[in-house]
């Protein structure tokens, strides 16, 4: 989730534009499509046991538990982001790594989900169900956003995906980007990012998501749902049909205007964006084992996290780290990270430049058997200063 394309370089745009535009509507259609709705579903298992398994009676406690869970775990792991990066490493022990990043992902991702868990239901316990507290609160935290240039961080897949690269596998941006040899100021950061940037992203989403239920067939949850879904899918793809005008906006303007702009153009892919998440969670709560619950849960947590492990794409789960908005050059700050089969490829590309590297060297480095021919027909060089020969001497 979340994400940002800055240091991403789309290495594919020097070929056919053709092939170029194919392959990213590939990306595209796999991030709407097939991964946004298993990190849907995951997120929905997920908070679904949660409710079912930790003091359900007790409104409060349980959403304290998720509070200590979600806060304290993504402090402790965006802390410790260096330590892992060194700890583990596939050139170093390859299967150690692919272990313990996998299981790296299963505990952030619990964690994740347990943060906005809380969050929600601290929210929803103060505030309720009236949209006349909700809409106050949310528009507040969505200019607070807008205030600090963290706007972007209400991004969820389809308009953020993050593959299983090992390139910043444990890397979680912080808001003012502080290192740990300022330690003092790198903890401050990290439960800033974590604890005031997080928790606003938070009230926005669960702002956003009552006011739809509130408003959007209250009482008729199948239909509810299925409007979410339309509504939706709709915005989303209005959304990345309008990605070549905000680009062209994105390199003209400057300044206030174009970060009004971008800011514009992300509340709309928010609105799809949670429109998406709202109508296929209602959706599988109505249609998926309605009379087993905890079933249900456990089927869409287990299975839709296993199934984002085999394709690569498990850290779409993770909500972490903090973007600045318009941080990036150009019209990238208006390009939504949904590189999947565009990396490969990139991977591809960057493996045969390389090797082509490689060739090219070689064949003009000279072999071993030229380098002592070349230097047995070497003359045999005199110097000035040394003795005469005896051949000059008998002359």
């Amino acid at each position: 989730m979340r994400g940002s394309t800055a240091g991403i370089s789309d290495g594919l745009k020097g070929t056919s534009k053709t092939h170029y535009r194919f392959v990213t509507l590939l990306d595209l259609s796999l991030s709407t499509f097939l991964i946004a709705p298993l990190v849907v579903s995951y997120w929905r298992g997920t908070c679904g046991m949660m409710d079912v398994l930790v003091y359900p009676e007790d409104f409060l406690r349980s959403a304290l538990v998720s509070c200590f869970i979600g806060y304290v775990g993504a402090c402790v792991l965006t802390m410790c982001q260096d330590v892992l990066a060194r700890s583990l490493h596939p050139n170093t022990h390859r299967i150690k790594y692919y272990a313990f990043s996998r299981l790296y992902s299963a505990v952030f991702s619990f964690i994740c989900v347990n943060h906005w868990r809380g969050g929600w239901m601290v929210f929803e316990y103060f505030t309720g169900t009236d949209a006349g507290k909700i809409a106050p609160t949310t528009s507040a935290s969505i200019v607070l956003l807008m205030l600090t240039k963290t706007l972007r961080n209400l991004s969820a897949p389809p308009f953020a995906i993050a593959t299983d690269r090992r390139e910043g596998y444990f890397e979680v941006p912080r808001a003012f980007k502080y290192s740990t040899q300022n330690l003092g100021w790198y903890l401050l950061d990290c439960v800033f990012s974590v604890c005031v940037v997080g928790t606003l992203v938070v009230s926005v989403w669960r702002g956003h998501w009552s006011l739809l239920e509130i408003y959007l067939y209250p009482g008729e949850p199948a239909k509810s749902a299925l409007a979410s879904i339309a509504i939706g899918y709709a915005l989303v793809i209005v959304t990345f049909l309008l990605q070549p005008v905000m680009k062209y906006l994105a390199r003209t303007l400057t300044g206030i205007f174009r970060l009004l702009a971008v800011d514009i153009y992300l509340l709309l892919s928010f609105s799809g964006t949670i429109n998406v998440w709202r109508g296929i969670w209602n959706s599988l709560n109505y249609f998926f084992l309605p009379n087993l619950p905890l079933l249900s849960f456990f089927i869409t947590h287990s299975l839709c996290f296993l199934l984002l492990v085999l394709i690569n794409s498990s850290n779409s789960i993770l909500v972490r780290g903090v973007y600045i908005d318009c941080q990036e050059d150009g019209e990238q700050c208006v390009d939504f990270p949904c590189y999947y089969i565009r990396l490969f490829f990139q991977e591809r590309r960057k493996k045969k430049l390389l090797r082509a590297s490689q060739q090219r060297r070689q064949s003009h480095r000279p072999s071993e058997t030229e380098t002592l021919m070349t230097v047995k027909r070497a003359p045999e060089i005199v110097s000035n200063h040394s003795s005469p020969s005896p051949t000059a001497n008998s002359v």
